[in-house]
């Protein structure tokens, strides 16, 4: 059995202490996770931000806490103002490529020397992404890089009081698209390379992004994961009554252009001949 990480005991303790049967919502504080610790018999960790993060992206919260979750819902911890976070019930949590389904094979344009130096973590998915324009493919539309790594501020409601509060956010790329039609589209891009997950927090921090910074474009989130053998699993989400979605999610595995044979190509025509215009 694995070892629980002090992250998992603290929230595990402080979960206890303010979770009420049939609450799907327990809000916290970063002193909080410090009282929490202190319970424990833990020194007062270096960084409480990073608790929050572990917990986030690196180890599942405990099944202690899971279990109390409704049917078909999990935990996840949300922004709730600064300093202050807010667990709450959602479909999904953890955004994991689905099994099964079809990968497509594409003609690596990658640089040779950046494949050479290229790591597997979320920057050397990133450029894999950029340089073989997986955007343009995966959405249909012409997708252009504006920024990475934008750093900004949202407002957010307080969870304790309802007071404006601003809660600092990233986001690993940021591209702006075209359709056939004129209409303009602002792509925010979310990437995990290694052993971190995606989380459905990341898409719902990205829309409120684009909500408060980019109002007047069409937001089309998308996530992007490394699988095993540099297989890429791309995925588009929406928000329709305050609950995020998956809309769409392929995967692609690029190969050597001298690698792909005619039968795949053929293939490809077909699906794309009987695919609804």
């Amino acid at each position: 059995m694995p070892t629980t990480s002090l992250a998992q005991q603290i929230i595990e303790r402080l979960f206890r202490a303010l979770h009420s049967p049939g609450l799907q919502e327990v809000t916290f504080t970063r002193d909080d996770l410090e009282s929490a610790a202190q319970q424990l018999g833990a020194s007062r960790p270096k960084n409480l931000g990073d608790i929050v993060y572990s917990l986030r992206y690196r180890v599942p919260l405990p099944d202690s806490i899971q279990q109390t979750a409704p049917p078909g819902r999990e935990w996840a911890i949300f922004p709730g103002g600064n300093a202050v976070y807010t667990l709450r019930t959602v479909p999904f949590n953890l955004i994991e490529p689905r099994k099964g389904l079809r990968t497509i094979r594409l003609p690596d344009a990658t640089p040779g020397v950046i494949s050479k130096y290229a790591l597997t973590d979320e920057q050397a998915l990133l450029a894999r992404v950029r340089y073989n324009r997986l955007l343009d493919v995966f959405t249909g539309l012409a997708c252009y890089p504006l920024q990475s790594h934008l750093r900004t501020t949202i407002t957010i409601p307080n969870a304790i009081d309802g007071t404006p509060s601003s809660s600092q956010v990233e986001t690993d790329d940021v591209y702006v698209g075209l359709d056939e039609h004129g209409a303009h589209y602002i792509l925010p891009v979310q990437a995990k390379g290694g052993s971190d997950s995606l989380s459905v927090v990341q898409i719902w921090q990205d829309l409120r992004v684009v909500e408060q910074k980019f109002p007047d474009l069409l937001a089309r989130p998308i996530a992007a994961q490394f699988m095993q053998q540099s297989v890429i699993a791309l995925f588009e989400f929406q928000e329709s009554n305050n609950q995020i979605t998956i809309a769409r999610e392929h995967h692609y595995s690029l190969v050597p252009p001298e690698e792909l044979e005619p039968h795949e190509l053929a293939t490809y025509r077909t699906a794309a001949q009987h695919a609804t215009p």
